[in-house]
């Protein structure tokens, strides 16, 4: 599995995508940001402290002076440069996390359901320990900034010494449950339960049907979750509600949140009995189980359908 590189180098600095220099201290002179990624790949954020030229389509950074007791300047310029940086490659994390929950689902769509999953849960949690240390990294920077200009020292402090000391303590509290707790991680977790669940539905519904069990009242059940409570329609890209677990068409929620956020009113969710009263946007994840479900559920219609119909899937003939 390659894993993308991070970061992208200044324009007049050419960096191979994944050969970092081999530490993530945060030294404020001149450094890089390195982390070992899944499978042996690497993920690189510029963490440079000098000055950059902007890149295309980018505005010059605007100057950040912070003076001090004795008369001399700070330039927080380039700290807020680097930042941006780092949470730039912060985007890549997510979107591996992404890939690798696909991945996962895929797996067990496919039936592969043991050790190839648990590989997969493996880099999850690699992931996760990225995200962790960056976040730990951007802090120490940030408290440091914010200690200087809130103790005011007569002297230029020593930058790089403080945001080692802080990034030092907050790595020092790491522990296994900060992983658990990942939100990607945790949305990983959810879902493969979820997907799970839903072909260990389908295996009963074959017992069901190789049993003589009527199929179709357990198809009109199942389709009963795949309409969206607003648009009363099948879903195509549903989202659910990480507070009460209702989902929705997507497109439709969005257009409730963002007209009650302009009436400046409080979201109720749509669903029918539901109590949450304040839904918000960020209360959003995509169902991708449950898409997965109503794609599946359509395609064995029109197989159904095209059976019925006497259409030979395989040479695209009528049979007569």
């Amino acid at each position: 599995m390659t894993t993308p590189s991070c970061g992208a180098a200044p324009a007049d600095e050419a960096v191979p995508p994944v050969a970092w220099p081999a530490s993530p201290g945060p030294g404020l002179a001149a450094s890089s940001y390195r982390r070992e990624g899944p499978c042996g790949g690497h993920f690189r954020a510029r963490s440079s402290f000098g000055p950059r030229r902007p890149g295309p389509g980018e505005q010059p950074p605007l100057t950040i002076d912070f003076k001090m007791p004795g008369g001399a300047r700070i330039s927080f310029n380039s700290v807020d440069s680097s930042l941006s940086s780092l949470k730039n490659c912060q985007t890549y994390i997510n979107t591996g996390m992404d890939i690798a929950t696909h991945v996962a689902l895929d797996l067990v769509e496919s039936f592969n359901d043991v050790e190839d999953v648990n590989s997969m849960e493996k880099v999850m949690l690699e992931y996760a320990a990225m995200d962790r240390e960056l976040n730990h990294y951007m802090r120490a920077i940030e408290e440091t900034v914010n200690q200087i200009k809130r103790e005011k020292p007569e002297n230029i402090p020593d930058l790089k010494c403080l945001v080692e000391e802080k990034f030092t303590a907050l790595e020092s509290k790491n522990s296994d449950s900060d992983l658990q707790t990942n939100e990607k991680y945790t949305y990983f977790k959810d879902q493969l339960k979820e997907m799970r669940k839903q072909f260990c539905r389908q295996s009963d519904n074959d017992n069901e049907a190789i049993e003589q069990i009527d199929e179709d009242i357990a198809v009109t059940q199942s389709q009963m979750n795949f309409v969206c409570p607003i648009t009363q329609m099948e879903m195509k890209r549903p989202v659910r509600n990480k507070v009460c677990g209702h989902t929705y068409e997507e497109d439709a929620i969005l257009k409730i949140i963002q007209t009650r956020k302009q009436q400046k009113k409080k979201v109720r969710c749509p669903k029918i009995g539901c109590s949450h009263v304040d839904l918000k946007g960020s209360d959003l994840v995509p169902d991708e189980v449950l898409k997965r479900a109503i794609d599946s559920q359509n395609k064995r219609s029109w197989a159904t359908v095209e059976k019925s119909a006497g259409y030979d899937a395989a040479t695209k003939e009528i049979c007569y």
